[in-house]
């Protein structure tokens, strides 16, 4: 039984899956202003009473541990090391992308997860699906819009995007090979975590870590306090 949280963007989202019969129990996704450190957990017993299991049930848990929201990453993946060192079980990281993706495994096709950065710039990744697994096709990046752009002209094939900058980029950047995949499976949900982590490495809590992907701003922070004092 694994237990999905996605904290990275404005959605919270929880699902309960089970592995043997590759069944979900229950799944929530709240799109909120409120922080997730709010709503998370209220969400994880609320999805445990309705699927009519308990925490003691759960035998591993998955985590978006990046890129998004910084405060969002950090509160959910703290309150998974919280959750797995008092049941005892393992726990595994799942990129933000690789769970986009797999909300629309059911596309045979290419899938690329667009997520807004800041300014022209995303969060992306590309993966090859055979209507079951992902396939990664390149490195998870933050690039410019332009930059995709090209990158996906010369990709050839056609493409399905999600992402919450999924919809600015196919309105943008018009392409008889681009697609947008429904409001459904285009934002972040705990199912496409579920999933992802099947093929993933179990750790302990004390191993799983954060991918932002670019520096935080105490990093650039400190780097151009640095930078000041060698001039």
């Amino acid at each position: 039984m694994i237990l999905g949280i996605d904290t990275s963007g404005k959605t919270a989202s929880v699902a309960l899956f089970d592995t043997e019969t590759e069944t979900f129990y229950a799944d929530s996704t709240l799109y909120t202003q409120k922080t997730h450190s709010q709503v998370i957990m209220p969400m994880v017993k609320d999805i445990l009473n309705r699927a009519g299991k308990s925490m003691s049930d759960i035998e591993r848990i998955a985590v978006v541990n990046g890129p998004g929201s910084y405060t969002g990453l950090r509160i959910g993946v703290s309150a998974v090391k919280a959750m797995s060192f008092a049941l005892g079980c393992k726990c595994t990281g799942v990129s933000t992308l690789e769970g986009l993706a797999y909300n629309n495994v059911a596309f045979h096709g290419t899938v690329c997860a667009v997520m807004k950065a800041r300014g022209e710039l995303v969060y992306t990744c590309t993966y090859k699906s055979d209507g079951y697994y992902m396939e990664q096709l390149c490195t998870e990046e933050l690039k410019s819009r332009d930059e995709l752009a090209e990158f996906l002209a010369f990709n050839g094939t056609e493409v399905l995007l999600c992402g919450d900058g999924a919809v600015d980029f196919f309105t943008d950047y018009r392409s008889p090979k681009l697609f947008i995949a429904p409001p459904h499976s285009r934002l972040q949900n705990a199912s496409g975590i579920c999933l992802a982590s099947l093929s993933k490495k179990e750790v302990f809590p004390d191993e799983l870590e954060v991918s932002y992907l670019q520096k935080v701003k105490a990093e650039k922070d400190f780097e151009n306090k640095l930078n000041k004092q060698e001039e």
